[in-house]
Parts: C-alpha cells; structure tokens; sequence
C-alpha cells in the first residue's frame, strides 16, 4: 500500500471499525443514540441499491449507450450517511459521482443518465427536491452553494428555532477541487459572512491521477481553520460516523452558527470515469486494501455480528437490487432524441424575446430540409 492512502484511525471520528465493531465516541457516539435497526438497515439498503445502479450505468457505457460515467464505487458510506442526516428543505449542491446522496434526496436515478448519455443537460428539477443539477466544472459550485446559503441567510430562515423553517446548505466535492482557487474563495465569503453551509469534501485520495500527497503535506480538513472554518476528519467508510458528524454540521449552520469543512476519508475504489485507467498509476495491492475496507462488507458484518438481519433480508434486497438494474437498464436503451428545440428551453425562468426569435427561426432552418409536404 502507498503511504499516501495510510490514515491512522485514530485520527479520524469512528463508530464501527473495518471490522464491523461498534466503537463509542463521546462526542458523536450520542447522536447517533437515537437510530433504530430499522435506520442501519436502511442505512445498508440505500448503499446496496446506489452499487447495484452504479454497476448497471458502468456496464451502460462500455456497452457505448452512455458516453461516460462517474461511479461512485466505494463511496457509498460517505454519500448515504450524510445524505440521510439532511432535511426535505435543506439545499445540496453535488458534483458529479454524487448518485447516493441523490438516492437519498428522492431522486429517480436513472434521470442522472440524461446528463451522461447527452440526452439533457441535467434531467430533473432541482427544486423538487432541493437537489441540484450536476456540475462538471470542479469545484465551481463551492461558490454557487455558499451564495445560496447567504441568500437563505438573508431570508431570515437560519437561526429561527423553528425546525421546519431553519435551512442548511450543502456542496459535495472531492479533494481535487480543494485545490482549485472556488473551493478557496468560498470558505472565504462562508466564514465572514458566517453562511449556514456546509462543505462535504469526499477525499477519495485521487484528484483523478493525482495524488492527494501532491496536492497537500496536511489532512485536507486543516485547510478550513485558516479561513476560520471549523472542520472534522471522519472515517468516511463508516456511515454511522459520517451520519454523526453531519448531523453535527447541519444543526450548527441550521442554527446560525456558520460553515462547517468535513473531509470523509474513503477511496474511489473505481475509475475516476469509464475514460480513465487507474492501473496506470496505482498499485494493486493499494486496491486489495481498501477493497477489505469497504463500506458496504463493514456494515454487513455489523448488521449481522448484532443479529439485526437474517437471510430473507438479503434475499429481498438483491431482488430490489437487481430490479433495479434492469429498471435502469431499459430506461436508458428507450431514451430516444429531444428534440433540437430543447435547446432553447430553460434559458430564462420567464420567456424573453431574443430567445424565441431565434427558436422561430431554427425550427424555420430545420423545416427547410424536409421533403415537400412537410413529412420527415
């Protein structure tokens, strides 16, 4: 194993080891307190569901029906732990692997693929789930979430009191974009204008080739205090600690006590994107390390050493799986082509004059190449 991929345990908050023990923590262990087996076992069902889609949408694009994809493979603690402590009204702003926190947000999955089929630019309405489109710019909407977060500032809707009115906001990243001068710039304008938002960093260890070695001889967490963000390191393999520390981060923006930095340890155990080879500049017996590390086997060996399920459990659940891949797999073979004029949709939120003179004139240009008569 690389040195670079070493983290003491120590230094990151735990509550289940890679061996699927329980272990307490005297700060985050009581936040926690509350969960029923219900809640880990559909903590387990969300991040099996998310690799079941995750490996379907993979095999999508070798099979040339998506143009690329961004798995999420060995992420899926971090994204379901987190994503479960949010409220319906909180607002997240992803990236573009971030398929479980969209699981956990409502989200019809297989809308993700419009983006990475070219079929739409996005595929669902952010505001009915309080879940943004995807961003491919890295790091840019660091900013975009910090300024949404002021705007709800200004609002009056963090600090109230009132659970359903008080609003956190969240951007999921990656420790590539940390290095980019947005990520920067927005824990900049967060801290000083003390900006109900949280900023969840998935240091997954590889800024696609890059290591994070090379782009910091510190945790990636302690950059945040220099701006005069608090921040936290946790096991982001364990998603009963990532839940914790969420929760944590979201009731102090919630209740106006400003931004937040966490930085969840976990390892991209897949491709950067179906167009990358990590073979090229990792080693195997780093991958063999962090495979006996994954997030869904430490769960699953809890689950089980607690007696909290039992075969039919599993058995449902590879059913659920499994129609769920091919739920997925016909969707995205029965997506047609919109319709060039989509183009000119969603350009503004009212309808502006420049706009449709230039959809009259398209649709115009694109009459002129049918036949006489007008039938394709």
């Amino acid at each position: 194993m690389d040195a670079h991929t070493a983290a003491p345990d120590a230094e990151l908050v735990q509550l289940i080891t890679p061996e699927g023990v329980r272990v307490e923590n005297p700060t985050y262990s009581p936040l926690v307190a509350g969960l029923t087996a219900d809640d880990l076992r559909g903590f387990y069902r969300d991040m099996v569901l998310v690799r079941s889609f995750d490996a379907e949408a993979t095999s999508l694009q070798r099979q040339g029906e998506l143009a690329l994809w961004a798995q999420c493979l060995g992420q899926e603690a971090a994204q379901i732990g987190s994503g479960r402590a949010l409220a319906p009204h909180d607002f997240v702003f992803p990236a573009y692997r971030e398929h479980g926190v969209a699981l956990t947000r409502g989200l019809d999955l297989r809308k993700i693929l419009h983006l990475f089929r070219g079929y739409k630019h996005g595929g669902w309405d952010p505001a009915e789930h309080n879940f943004h489109l995807y961003t491919l710019v890295i790091g840019s909407h660091s900013l975009h979430a910090t300024g949404y977060a002021m705007g709800v500032q200004r609002d009056g809707n963090v600090g109230t009191g009132d659970p359903a009115r008080d609003t956190a906001v969240v951007a999921y990243f990656g420790d590539g974009a940390t290095s980019q001068g947005d990520v920067s710039e927005a824990l900049t304008f967060s801290a000083v204008n003390n900006a109900p938002v949280v900023f969840f960093c998935q240091n997954n260890q590889w800024a696609i080739s890059v290591p994070t070695a090379r782009q910091s001889i510190v945790p990636i967490a302690n950059r945040a205090p220099g701006f005069g963000v608090p921040s936290v390191r946790v096991d982001g393999n364990d998603v009963l600690a990532v839940h914790a520390v969420m929760l944590e981060a979201l009731e102090r923006a919630r209740s106006g006590a400003g931004p937040s930095f966490i930085e969840a340890f976990t390892y991209r155990m897949g491709a950067h994107t179906t167009s990358d080879d990590p073979t090229r500049y990792r080693t195997a017996a780093e991958e063999d390390y962090w495979r006996a590390r994954d997030p869904i086997d430490r769960l699953r060996t809890h689950l089980v050493n607690e007696g909290l399920v039992d075969d039919a459990f599993f058995e449902a659940l590879q059913a659920e799986a499994d129609e769920l891949a091919e739920a997925t797999r016909t969707y995205c073979r029965g997506l047609g082509e919109p319709p060039a004029t989509e183009m000119f949709e969603h350009i503004y939120s009212v309808p502006h004059p420049l706009v449709a003179e230039e959809r009259a004139w398209f649709e115009e240009y694109e009459e002129s190449f049918l036949p006489e008569g007008g039938a394709s």
